[in-house]
This record gives C-alpha cells, structure tokens and sequence, in this order.
C-alpha cells in the first residue's frame, strides 16, 4: 500500500504580552468584572522580555532548536535566568517573532482596511520589516500612519487597541456597527488567528524548501471562527490563509473539533491525498488570543513569570508517497466513538489500544507517543498536573490491565515511550501535533521508527454535548516501496484503455458484418 508521507512541517511562536493584556480572556472578563483588581496592575511586573522569551528551553523545542527529550537535560524552573539557554530566534522547524513585528503583519494580512497604524510606528514598523526575510520578501505596505487624534476617535468608536509598552501604536476597528461576531475584538482575534497561521506557512516554505505554489488543498485547524450574524464561524480561514501567503492553485476548509481539530485535519488530508484527490495538502492553524495568560492569576500567585504569553502556530504539508519521507498510516487510525465513554480507560482504549490491536501491534512497538503535550511549568501552578506525564501513565496503566506491561515496567514504559511536555498552553497547538515535526526528524535520523500522534478534545466545551473527542494516527520510517501497480505509468494506463475500446469496436464492426 502507498501512504501519504509528511513533506514538512514549521512551528512558530510569537511573543506576544501585549496582546495577552488586551485580549486574553483572564484579562479580559477579570477587567470587565473588576478593572481595579490587584492582578491587572501587578501583571507588568510578570511579563517576560523577548530574549527571556527566546531562551525558554521549551520555546527552543518547539521551534527545533532542542528535542523535547533534551529538557530533562535543562535545571528547572526552565524560566529561571540561569537556566535560559544561550538561545537563538531562528529554529530548524520555524522562528519565534517579536511583537512589533508581528503587528507589520497584522497589518498586511487585513484585506479591508480595519487595521490602522500610527505615524511613529509605522516609520519603525518600515525598519522592522526589512529586517525579517519573510516580510521583506511579501513587501509589507504599511501605508502612510494615523495621527493620534484619529486613532483615540476610532477608540471611542469601539475599536480594539495595539499597544507597545504602554503607548498606542494602532487599533483594530469593527467591521459592523450592530453584528457582534463583526465587532472589533472578535476581527482583533481572527486577524491575529490569520497572521500567525501565514507565518507559519512562510516558515513552511522557507525551512523546508517547499512552493507554496504547488499546494492544492489547505485545511485549518485552529479554535477561531469567522463569519456574520447570519452565518457564525462560516469561516474561511483556509483560503483567507492562501490567499495571503501564496499558494495560489490551492482551495481548502476550515476544520474544528477543539483541541482535537489538528488531529483530525492530519487525517483527512493523508485521506485526501491517499485518495488521490489531492497531490498536496497543508494543514495549518494560527494561534488564539484568548488562550493568552489564561492561568496568569495562577502564576503572578506563585512569584512566577505569567508563561503564557506566546502565540503558537504550526504547518504541516502532506503529499503523495515520495519514498523517502515519513509515512502516515491511514489504515491504522484510532478513534473516539459516539458510544466510546468518557472514562479514562475508554478514552485511552479507543485512540491507542483498539487501532494497534487490528494490526497486532504491542503498545511497547510504538517508539514514541505523543499526546497532550502541554508544557508542565504552565499546567501545574495553575493545578492541572503534568498533562503528558498523566496521558503515558494511563496509557502503561492500561498496558499492565490488558497484560502487556509487567506492573514493575510501568515507569519504564512511561520514560521510553513518553517524553516532556514543551508545547505553549495555546487549546489546539498542543494535541499531538507539536511532535510531529521532531518526530519525522528522529524517523529520518534513525533515532525511532515510528510514533503514534494523539489529539484530544472537549466537547462539552460548546454546551452542545458531554462527549469528549479524539483521534490518533501513526507515522513511520518510508520503506521505500508504493503500490505494485504504481509501477505502471499513467500514459502505458490511458494506452491500454485505447487499446481496450479499439478492440471493443472492431468486435462490433465484426458482428454487424
């Protein structure tokens, strides 16, 4: 059989603490509830600078610097000054981008003219951009700037801010005077959602040497939605994604399960492309806005830096078996039921156990699993747990019940098979997909063979059911081989075809004589 195999991947981040003042949904609902809470004044004193950003451990992870496996190496906390690393900016899988930055690119990727920009920043802002390969090369026009008056009146006028270190450089405004899925925050978050995602794909292009030009299809993934009063979350952020970052033959769709969503997008595309509908296609998401310090309280409570404060994002290309690139294994996909249940064991059985068990496989013959991979510095302050550390233990715990593990290999089996958590608290970014990229890496390397990709979701979340959702897939090391009948070439199949009607008809010219 000829599976699909992973052409590329990138991961970006974007420092963002800005933003995460204005429009994290902590901060937002705590201002709204009570604009004089000691936590909205003491958050300055715990935001981190870039080059703190830069030096995380994990945020060199997940831009490729370091394997996950290389921050048990690192003394935690990881935030701390003497444990940064001597870091660079620029990854192997992607890049992490400064906030002044990424606002030139906000501005580039709003097709209707809602993002304006003040005079001073954006004669910086011409300065920022030439220093940024990508931006350079999408010649970013930022246009001429508003004055200060227009920008305070576009605020009284409902529009949502850009700042910079307390001064005003810009602001979104709303798209509809009445419409709130078109209000200035909602057109704040999904331009943000759409920067993010583009850089993403750039990065896509540029570290793995890819044409956007030759993706046909491109599936979204991410926790936003756009639409207006009459069709909510209608999207299309796929094609509003393409459109800006070039892959001009490709069309596409948007995909939503939660955190779940990228999982799912990884399988309908290897699908789409097993089929044969499609040569090439990418599966992309931008990073939310309202994930943003979202345990912020937790962490200013514990003296600690608030560590959310990264936007993330991530591509990843999918296209037709090229014998040398990591494959996807579409015949081996787990998958959480309607009528699963939600316990643990059930969850666990159905997205691991149940799709090895169809195929023969030991849970110990997959090198590497990759789950929630929430970074565990952001989770446990806040009470959440080691989330990663937590899913392998179920997953052991499972493999001791079902015979496969002797009980005294349970943390043996968690230390082999698991590995750290190092992915930003961002809802979707951390499901599974995080590993993808280090995974193919170590695949190619000869470090692991293959590895299972878990994404989970939470349903209940909508208020639409109690269901929990998931999905895993498995990839591996390419043997080299496709289909037999491969092997035939598409002109020898569109001969034989002729040759077929040519001795159809010369039988019915026989038999009327």
């Amino acid at each position: 059989m000829s599976y699909p195999v992973i052409k590329g991947s990138s991961y970006i981040l974007v420092h963002a603490p800005n933003i995460l003042k204005q429009g994290g949904s902590t901060q937002t609902t705590t201002r709204k509830k009570d604009p004089n809470d000691p936590y909205l004044s003491k958050m300055d004193n715990y935001l981190r600078n870039f080059d703190e950003f830069v030096g995380y451990g994990p945020n060199q992870a997940y831009i490729g610097n370091i394997l996950p496996a290389d921050l048990k190496e690192i003394e935690q906390p990881w935030y701390a000054e003497d444990n940064l690393l001597d870091a660079n900016k620029d990854g192997e899988f992607g890049e992490i981008m400064s906030e002044d930055q990424f606002i030139t690119l906000i501005k580039h990727v709003d097709v209707f003219d809602l993002v304006k920009l003040s005079k001073d920043f954006t004669e910086k802002g011409k300065e920022l951009i030439e220093d940024h390969p990508i931006l350079k090369e999408m010649e970013i026009d930022l246009s001429e700037g508003e004055d200060k008056e227009t920008l305070e009146k576009l605020l009284d006028n409902h529009a949502e801010p850009l700042y910079l270190d307390q001064e005003l450089v810009g602001c979104v405004k709303q798209a509809h005077e009445t419409d709130i899925n078109l209000s200035a925050h909602v057109i704040y978050e999904n331009l943000i959602g759409k920067a993010s995602a583009v850089l993403a794909m750039k990065n896509l292009e540029t570290k793995n040497d890819i044409n956007l030009a030759d993706i046909d299809y491109i599936l979204e993934c991410s926790e936003e939605a756009c639409g207006d009063i009459n069709q909510r979350g209608g999207g299309n952020f796929a094609k509003a994604i393409g459109e800006i970052a070039g892959c001009e033959k490709a069309t596409g769709s948007d995909v939503r399960s939660f955190c779940a969503a990228p999982a799912h997008a990884m399988v309908n595309a290897a699908a789409l492309v097993k089929a044969g509908v499609y040569e090439n296609v990418a599966v992309v998401a931008g990073g939310s806005v309202a994930k943003l310090g979202m345990n912020g309280k937790d962490h200013v409570k514990k003296e600690m830096p608030i560590l959310e404060d990264g936007l993330g994002g991530f591509a990843i290309l999918i296209s037709k078996n090229d014998v040398e690139n990591p494959i996807i294994r579409t015949d081996i996909v787990g998958r959480h039921k309607v009528g699963t249940g939600s316990s643990p064991q059930a969850v666990i059985s159905s997205l691991v156990t149940d799709p090895l068990d169809e195929h023969d496989i030991s849970i110990k013959e997959i090198d590497k699993y990759s789950v929630e991979m929430q970074n565990p510095e952001i989770t446990k302050p806040a009470g959440a747990g080691n989330v990663p550390e937590s899913n392998y233990k179920m997953i052991a715990a499972l493999g001791v019940k079902r015979g496969d593990l002797e009980r005294k290999e349970l943390m043996d089996f968690v230390d082999k098979h698991g590995m750290t958590g190092f992915a930003p608290t961002q809802g979707h970014i951390p499901s599974g997909v995080p590993f993808v990229g280090p995974a193919v890496k170590m695949i190619k390397d000869k470090q692991i063979k293959n590895s299972m990709i878990i994404g989970k979701g939470s349903l209940f979340l909508g208020r639409m059911t109690n269901l929990f959702d998931g999905v895993s897939f498995v990839i591996e090391e390419n043997t080299g081989k496709k289909d037999e009948d491969t092997n035939v070439s598409d002109q020898e199949i569109k001969n034989m075809i002729a040759d077929a009607m040519r001795k159809m008809s010369e039988n019915l010219i026989g038999e009327s004589n």
